[in-house]
């Protein structure tokens, strides 16, 4: 990491508390989307961080200076300027090309637990996560796609660039009818984000995740209950997201705000969904895969981490998906003949 000094004229302290804004909360924007570490003394900028990024970051200053002149800046007005400048998405293109580095290894530091990917798509699955604001993670039971994504959501709010983690999920009942659950919201929606909470009980501790969620840094809603809202500088997780309507996943996915990161993830093949209806992932899936900003990784048995017996048992029901589709093609196809053969009658 190296440093740059930049030094800001005309002098004018009103422009420059207009740039920084209330509490340094601009700078602070700057930094977490530029990932770049800004401190100053009047007019006196001092900007840390890879070459690119801190280059990026000195035009930003020096082009919100200049704004600063006519107009109030505020933290929606300088998100506005730094998409519409197109500079954030130019260093993540950038840092999608190829590169001669031998160690490309990425781990994340979440709380007390340093935690490494095992294997290429997990590896994939991060970078897809650190590089885009939305990002899928498809596949069976036990590839870690939740565990991972808790582990990017803690590290991206004890790093600050976030301001707060929230956990949804669709509440439906995974071929069983629990029937009335007792208690408040959270109370009735806590059993089916366990994982969620077991993760970050591992990460963090119970009464760190505990005070956490007093203070509503860590919010748990049901799906249903996002409609409406706009969540800035968030970290979303959206769980079992196998079991939305195509309705709820255009819905959760246009929630996402400014300086926020969303990770959907879910398993194609346990659709619980009633009465036969779409999957909003296996939607998205076909409708989003080409839009820029949108990862997708797509997780099979190999990626299992549990017990050996998991990775054996998900291959057992892929194989009996794929020969159970055969059977139906070849009955449709019979059954098609026989309707020809009788019309030819």
């Amino acid at each position: 990491m190296t440093a740059a000094q930049l030094v800001i004229e005309p002098v004018d302290n009103n422009r420059l508390v207009n740039l920084c804004g209330q509490l340094d909360e601009h700078l602070r924007l700057i930094e977490r989307r530029l990932a770049v570490q800004i401190s100053n003394r009047g007019n006196q900028f001092k900007i840390t961080g890879k070459p690119k990024d801190r280059d990026a970051a000195v035009s930003v200053l020096e082009a919100l200076y200049e704004e600063s002149a006519d107009a109030l800046l505020d933290p929606k007005r300088v998100h506005l300027f730094l998409q519409a400048s197109g500079i954030e998405t130019q260093l993540k293109e950038e840092a999608k090309e190829p590169h001669d580095e031998k160690n490309d290894d990425i781990s994340i530091l979440a709380g007390r637990s340093l935690i490494k990917p095992r294997g290429q798509n997990q590896q994939s699955y991060l970078k897809g996560v650190l590089l885009n604001d939305i990002s899928f993670g498809i596949g069976p039971a036990g590839t870690g796609k939740t565990f991972l994504a808790v582990a990017c959501a803690v590290q991206a709010l004890e790093r600050d660039d976030v301001r707060r983690i929230i956990l949804t999920r669709p509440a439906v009942e995974a071929g069983e009818n629990l029937g009335f659950l007792p208690g408040d919201l959270s109370q009735k929606i806590d059993p089916y984000l366990r994982p969620l909470y077991d993760a970050l009980y591992e990460m963090l501790g119970f009464e760190k995740v505990s005070k956490l969620i007093e203070r509503n840094v860590i919010e748990v809603a049901p799906l249903a209950f996002m409609r409406g809202r706009t969540l800035n500088e968030s970290f979303i997780i959206l769980d079992e997201a196998q079991n939305t309507t195509q309705e709820q996943m255009k819905m959760f996915l246009t929630r996402i705000g400014f300086g926020s990161t969303a990770i959907v993830t879910g398993d194609i093949t346990q659709i619980d969904l009633p009465g036969g209806r779409p999957s909003g992932l296996k939607h998205a899936i076909k409708v989003l895969s080409k839009v820029k900003g949108i990862s997708f990784t797509h997780f099979n048995s190999k990626d299992v981490v549990r017990h050996a017996l998991v990775q054996r048992i998900v291959d057992a029901y892929e194989k009996n998906d794929l020969l159970e589709e055969a059977h139906a093609t070849s009955s449709e196809k019979s059954q098609a003949k026989k309707r020809h053969y009788s019309k030819g009658k």
